[in-house]
């Protein structure tokens, strides 16, 4: 099914609300203060559907006073839809509606004259004329303009049906999931409930959603989309979503929901801005910004001191942005809409001005290639493209091709880094001297390329790889089945750590250290380790009591009879009594107690164990 967002936008009662309840029958101004004042105070969510296809409306208030709840709808908009009153023409909400919808970069616009038959087929004319010289004024594509009465039930037919010819939205699928809350509910017994727009990509039943603002996942139990039950929702769905194992109260309106691992948070972003005519934005001054359904206070600080009607700031806040490239936001003054503009930098880097001057201008103008070429001056140990998504708007996958467009660079394509040429030769020389320290420590080493990973998380496998390709030729080290060991080194490894491991784990008594530990002191890799513990348990040289719990046999017959020698006197054995004769930690006690429980020398009732004989 086709889905799309209209929104309206026009000056109070110019009959937006009316002109909806025409089309599809919804009364948008529910609640009782909005009846009594007679004006739509939030924003109303209704629908109507012919066949495949499924318009969903976002009714916003007019009044000057609540264009906070507007501008709060608008982001969702695919089409907006000027509603404008025949008899009166444009009007300051009109005006400023447009102006606002122009600053988040809605192009695409519907004209609804409403109230024709109170005005002359001249005046009507007069007026198309009137609001066609009007958005001449702004780089907007006009749909179509028509005029209606919704005491003309052929006209509203006429409208619908020039509704339903626009098959498609408009917004840009991204590379995941995103969803800013615009209303939160917990109805009695159901648990809790969001609404807002599907943005991005669609979402399915039962997956794993991520609420950034709290680090926290929730589960997906059930999904509504226009009061109907569904299996998923797609990008320009208006939706119900219903969580599970998050508490209503700790979300609010504005907050965003989105899939783990694709977002960073940051109290600053950089932006492009432009001001409405006649306004300029301060150095240093707050502001509130409207970004998605979020509103929230914001300094700003311009690039330029002096003012301009266009330029760069950096936006700073008191909590964490979630924000992605080229996301649309809006200033306001009070009451005043002052700017709009896009998010260029949702990630902040250590940079100094001159360079985030460059990179922002590589960023407005699309030009990422420079953008790139800037991030790896200021990240010398290696650019991670992972962020891309975020960063750039752009998957991996392009910004992997994008990455080999730039000369005297080394691609790690599997852990998507972009290291500088020059740096790639430090980083390399570090990792050979890192190995070869490691080898001369212990002539026994026996490691792989994962294993030395593990030792060097912020080292690509790519740059290990190569290094121990050096060290191979340089013949330091030679290869011995999967694994590197010192060239020098003439003896039978497996046996001599055969006897090291034996011999650490005998000398550690009754307290064994965890299996890892040890292959990381003797520098083995672990998959060698583990198969070397096997063949001390085949041969009854090593006992293992759990997963992680190795002990010699000796030190294990010794144990036995400590714990027979317990019982014999006291005719039971229990973690206390054990404790005292036996100083080791709860989770070796509690272990040995469960071994000699498979010995059969005791009875187990509870968690005390009795001399069989005893009454």
């Amino acid at each position: 099914m086709s889905n799309i967002i209209i929104g309206t936008a026009g000056h109070i009662d110019h009959g937006k609300t009316a002109l909806i309840k025409a089309l599809n029958g919804f009364e948008g101004d529910s609640t009782q203060q909005e009846k009594e004042r007679g004006i739509t105070i939030d924003l109303s969510f209704s629908n109507m559907s012919k066949g495949e296809q499924n318009i969903a409306f976002i009714d916003v208030p007019g009044h000057e006073k609540l264009v906070k709840n507007m501008i709060a709808g608008a982001f969702g908009f695919d089409y907006v839809l000027l509603v404008v009153s025949a008899s009166e023409g444009i009007k300051p909400q009109t005006i400023e509606h447009i102006e606002i919808i122009n600053l988040l970069g809605l192009k695409e616009i519907i004209v609804v004259l409403t109230k024709k038959d109170l005005v002359s087929d001249i005046e009507l004319e007069t007026k198309k004329q009137e609001i066609e010289r009007f958005l001449q004024e702004y780089d907007f594509h006009i749909c179509f303009i028509e005029a209606v009465s919704i005491y003309d039930k052929e006209s509203i037919a006429n409208l619908k049906e020039k509704l339903f010819s626009i098959k498609k939205g408009i917004k840009e699928k991204e590379n995941f999931f995103r969803f800013y809350i615009d209303r939160v509910f917990s109805p009695k017994g159901i648990g809790t409930i969001v609404t807002g727009t599907v943005l991005g990509q669609g979402i399915t039943l039962e997956e794993k959603l991520y609420i950034p603002q709290l680090a926290k996942e929730c589960k997906l139990r059930n999904i509504q989309v226009h009061n109907q039950n569904t299996m998923e929702a797609s990008i320009s769905n208006r939706a119900a979503l219903h969580l599970q194992n998050i508490e209503a109260t700790t979300l609010k309106k504005g907050d965003l929901l989105t899939k783990k691992g694709y977002l960073r948070g940051f109290e600053e972003i950089d932006i492009s801005y432009t001001c409405l005519k006649n306004k300029t934005l301060k150095h240093n001054h707050n502001y509130t910004l409207f970004i998605g359904s979020k509103k929230i206070d914001a300094k700003v600080l311009l690039f330029e001191l002096d003012g301009d009607e266009k330029g760069f700031a950096t936006i700073k806040v008191n909590e964490k942005l979630f924000t992605i490239f080229n996301e649309k936001i809006i200033l306001r003054d009070g009451n005043d809409t002052i700017a709009g503009g896009k998010v260029l930098n949702p990630i902040m880097d250590p940079m100094k001005k001159s360079q985030k001057r460059i990179l922002l201008e590589s960023l407005e103008k699309n030009d990422f290639v420079g953008a790139y070429k800037l991030l790896l001056q200021v990240h010398k140990k290696g650019f991670g493209i992972i962020s891309s998504t975020q960063r750039f708007a752009m998957s991996h996958d392009e910004a992997l091709h994008l990455s080999a467009k730039i000369d005297d660079t080394f691609i790690d394509a599997k852990s998507l880094v972009v290291y500088p040429n020059e740096t790639k030769n430090i980083i390399k020389n570090i990792i050979i001297s890192y190995i070869k320290e490691l080898y001369l420590k212990n002539q026994y080493a026996l490691l792989s390329s994962h294993s030395l990973g593990l030792r060097l998380p912020w080292a690509s496998i790519d740059f290990i790889n190569e290094s121990i390709y050096h060290l191979c030729q340089e013949g330091f080290i030679k290869k011995e089945g999967n694994l590197y060991k010192k060239s020098e080194m003439k003896e039978d490894i497996i046996t001599i750590l055969e006897e090291l491991i034996a011999k650490r784990i005998f000398e550690e008594k009754f307290t064994p250290t965890a299996p890892y530990n040890i292959y990381d002191e003797l520098d083995i890799d672990r998959k060698l380790g583990d198969d070397i513990l096997k063949k001390l348990c085949a041969k009854k040289i090593i006992q293992r009591l759990q997963h992680n719990l190795f002990i010699h046999n000796e030190n294990l017959i010794e144990l036995i009879r400590l714990m027979d020698k317990i019982v014999q006197e006291h005719g039971l054995i229990d973690l206390n009594l054990f404790k005292h004769y036996l100083k080791a930690s709860r989770k070796y006690l509690t272990c040995y107690l469960d071994y000699f429980d498979t010995l059969n020398h005791t009875q187990k009732k509870g968690d005390t164990r009795y001399k069989k004989d005893f009454r």
